[in-house]
């Protein structure tokens, strides 16, 4: 098997994912010959000394927000290139835990697949896909018809999980300037424009709604998922972030319409 290292940003004010941390790192050691893990500086301490006394490569860095996310990947990308030689498989660490959590063998066959590729985007089944609150779903669906009209390819493109080859991922980061959450829509137009890059698409159960995952006091409190999640979608700011969100990735993909 391949080896690949998994380069992740995470971002966890309440330290509400330490436990889950703690608890799957061996089997997450199993799975990657080597873990990169960009934490912003508001997620506690414990949780970086966690990962770098398990010999993670990890950077603390500022908390910049969903819009400007794009730079905490772009970061870990350059981390995975510099500490080691292995392809890259790229995905938000709360994502990657869920699905270890959840979907070890998918996750397992899932890397493999990836390392197959130049740049292999991941999404989300239907089952995974409609398993997020509406407003995710309704918002994100915008950005990947957007993209489909763009690119001729219909994928998921927002559940933030792909593989990079190296060549591709030193090509990212030359010549695809995008620091925003754009980047979900800038990676793969750039290396389709670019050409010589061989690009797949893979949907996957493990991409589920993880969120969750952080809440479960919350959860049981309001009577459930159904019940908690009914509570977001109702919630008229955060619709309008998701929207903010959605038309940033939008506007990322303007320079590749020529």
């Amino acid at each position: 098997m391949t080896p690949i290292t998994l380069a992740a940003i995470h971002h966890d004010p309440g330290g509400r994912l330490t436990e889950q941390i703690a608890r799957l790192l061996p089997q997450l050691q199993q799975h990657f010959a080597a873990l990169v893990v960009c934490v912003t500086d508001v997620t506690p301490r414990a949780t970086f000394e966690l990962l770098a006394s398990a010999g993670a490569c990890v950077r603390r860095e500022p908390a910049a927000g969903a819009l400007k996310v794009g730079r905490a990947r772009r970061t870990a990308l350059a981390l995975a290139l510099e500490y080691a030689a292995h392809p890259i498989f790229a995905c938000d660490f709360d994502r990657a835990l869920h699905w270890l959590e959840y979907y070890p063998a998918e996750l397992q066959a899932t890397v493999t697949t990836g390392a197959e590729y130049d740049f292999c985007v991941f999404g989300r089944t239907p089952r995974a896909f409609a398993s997020h609150p509406q407003v995710q779903r309704d918002t994100e669906a915008i950005i990947n018809t957007v993209f489909a009209r763009m690119s001729g390819c219909e994928w998921d493109l927002v559940a933030a999980a792909r593989s990079l080859s190296r060549p591709a991922a030193t090509a990212i980061l030359r010549d695809c300037p995008e620091e925003g959450v754009g980047v979900d829509m800038a990676w793969p137009l750039f290396l389709q424009r670019s050409g010589g890059f061989r690009m797949h698409y893979h949907a996957c159960e493990g991409l589920e709604f993880e969120t969750a995952d952080r809440y479960p006091a919350e959860i049981a409190a309001a009577g459930g998922l159904a019940a908690w999640i009914a509570a977001i979608d109702a919630d008229p700011l955060e619709w309008v972030q998701r929207l903010a969100i959605a038309r940033a990735a939008i506007e990322a993909g303007y320079p590749y319409l020529q």
